[in-house]
């Protein structure tokens, strides 16, 4: 009788697990689209050096935009956290103060990665005209990071009700936006890289508009809180928003090593890891989405005390992960060769892209364990867990990895020795969410964010 419940409970969960990645993704899929219709126009210019800086720009980017998704993570937990509780009122004045700091937050750091765009390019192994030519796409891109934060954050605080659908379509207006775009600046006005640079920007701008709209329209729009409200949940937030952006900040970390390795074999194999850079967000858009969709199920079922709906929230997006995986990586090795064709690939490029399209696709797999468990991490009061997982993943799971694959087997054994290093720390975040689950089902276990790590009780203390 429990093992018939449990297996009921779980296939209710996959569904709703389901629904919710699945429309996610959609948005999603339609930006990532956007980017890799952007490396394939430049690829049609013609000019190695373009794709090449592309690639480098978009590891400095992946930097920027972790920044955004930390933040996003930590209002979607606080306020699916409230909501859970039944506390409307509260969720919405902490989805204000958290879109605000995270406005000022990253204006600050749009203007250090800004100020610091050279000696971030030369770090990753450009050089010459293709390091010139990252820097200038960079230069304008930047600082529309604060537009594409306000954009995450709406879209977290949308799908904390529940609002995935809304959420979707802020990401999709804004592909569409880059989509129409790009074409008219790159080729009609011959812009090139600046024409496809501003039509990131114009993006942007266009997420953040449609993802605050419902949220004005629908669900009571923000608070006015006070400086004393804005001075309390800086704590909370701080106690969040830090792991976590410190553990997305892990991932293109560890994609600017990777990148550097890769230099080391020309801008040929530059370019065939940006393609592979722009394919793996667009055929796992599902997976990325599915992160951002299981943590509020997770945090408000741990809000309201429901221990076996954890439970089964956690093995249904496994589940989940699994089948979506497989079914994409056999379409993927189907799809390889029109692929290159389509990039117009050869040598050490169709290389690169043949590898991702068979083996690799399919161990990625072990990367979405590894965004399911620092979902659960982040909205079971462990944040700082998923902060571990993800540094030892792009650090020890991949520095040694990556050195010895490009050791046996040049690039190719680049791109083996990051995936490589995925499957242990799978591996590793699967057993931990385990434990941290069973730890949380105590009766005497703490509610979500009660447990302070040692930084945020100093911080306390000296306050």
């Amino acid at each position: 009788m429990a093992q018939d419940k449990a297996k009921f409970l779980t296939g209710n969960l996959f569904a709703h697990v389901s629904v919710m990645s699945l429309t996610g993704s959609v948005g999603l899929m339609a930006v990532f689209a956007v980017d890799f219709i952007d490396m394939l126009f430049i690829s049609m210019l013609g000019k190695a050096e373009l794709a090449a800086a592309v690639g480098y720009a978009g590891a400095i980017l992946f930097f920027t935009t972790s920044f955004g998704i930390g933040m996003a993570i930590t209002t979607g937990a606080l306020a699916a956290r409230s909501l859970g509780a039944g506390e409307t009122e509260a969720a919405r004045e902490r989805a204000t103060t958290s879109l605000v700091w995270g406005v000022v937050f990253s204006a600050l750091f749009a203007v250090f990665v800004w100020l610091n765009l050279a000696d971030l390019v030369a770090l990753l192994g450009a050089r010459g005209e293709t390091a010139a030519l990252a820097v200038h796409y960079l230069a304008i891109i930047v600082p529309s990071l604060p537009l594409l934060v306000v954009g995450m954050i709406g879209g977290a605080i949308l799908r904390a009700h529940g609002d995935a659908q809304r959420a979707m379509w802020a990401t999709i207006i804004g592909g569409l936006v880059n989509a129409i775009l790009d074409p008219i600046l790159i080729f009609g006005l011959g812009l090139e890289l600046t024409g496809a640079a501003l039509a990131s920007v114009a993006a942007r701008v266009a997420i953040a508009v449609v993802a605050l709209r419902p949220i004005l329209r629908h669900y009571g729009g923000f608070a006015r809180p006070g400086a004393a409200a804005f001075a309390r949940d800086l704590r909370p937030i701080l106690a969040i928003a830090v792991p976590a952006i410190l553990t997305q900040l892990a991932t293109p970390v560890g994609q600017a090593y990777v990148t550097r390795a890769m230099a080391e074999y020309g801008e040929a194999a530059v370019a065939g890891m940006a393609i592979v850079g722009r394919l793996t967000p667009l055929a796992f858009a599902v997976i990325f989405a599915l992160s951002g969709a299981v943590g509020p199920i997770i945090g408000q079922n741990f809000g309201a005390g429901d221990r076996a709906r954890l439970r089964g929230a956690f093995n249904a997006a496994l589940l989940f992960t699994g089948l979506y995986i497989a079914a994409v990586a056999a379409l993927l090795f189907g799809l390889r060769g029109p692929i290159a064709w389509l990039f117009e690939a050869d040598g050490i490029t169709r290389e690169l892209i043949y590898l991702f399209c068979g083996p690799l696709a399919l161990m990625y797999f072990f990367n979405g364990v590894l965004f399911v468990a620092n979902a659960a991490f982040n909205n079971l009061g462990r944040p700082f867990l998923s902060t571990w997982m993800n540094w030892g993943r792009h650090t020890l799971g991949t520095i040694p990895f990556v050195l010895a694959g490009a050791y046996a087997f040049g690039a190719t054994g680049v791109l083996i020795g990051q995936a490589l290093g995925g499957v242990l720390f799978g591996v590793l975040a699967w057993r931990l969410t385990l434990r941290v689950m069973d730890e949380a089902a105590r009766p005497e276990a703490p509610q979500p964010f009660q447990r302070q790590s040692r930084l945020m009780q100093l911080f306390h203390n000296r306050r």
